[in-house]
């Protein structure tokens, strides 16, 4: 059983940092693409980044493209989203998911991830 889980979220300023992270255990994520998903109330799970088994391909939003950076450390077996410039609308519960990586490409889409983490609260509000 794939087991994944969020955590480094809480409430932050508009224009404030955090940093994920989505750790693994029961499996390494050395095999296995990641995204990052998000879902705020009364919206549909949208996906922010991704990244793959090796981190050398990853692709954002438009709506994170230069203020969220996605990476991972295989030897620690997590993955990282920093989240820089937070905005309010940038509010809602994280996800990460997790597939493995011969069907794995740059993909937000929730869909194409089959293991997910329980997620863990972003505010932004000042």
């Amino acid at each position: 059983q794939l087991q994944l889980v969020e955590s480094g979220g809480g409430l932050v300023q508009p224009g404030g940092s955090l940093r994920l992270s989505c750790a693994a255990s029961g499996f390494t994520l050395d095999y296995y693409g990641i995204g990052w998903f998000r879902q705020a109330p009364g919206k549909e799970r949208e996906g922010v980044s991704c990244i793959s088994s090796g981190g050398g391909s990853t692709n954002y939003a438009d709506s994170v493209k230069g203020r969220f950076t996605i990476s991972r450390d295989n030897t620690k077996n997590t993955v990282y989203l920093q989240m820089n410039s937070l905005k309010p609308e940038d509010t809602a519960v994280y996800y990460c998911a997790a597939v493995i990586n011969s069907r794995w490409y740059p993909s937000l889409y929730p869909y194409d991830y089959d293991s997910w983490g329980q997620g863990t609260q972003v505010t932004v509000s000042s």
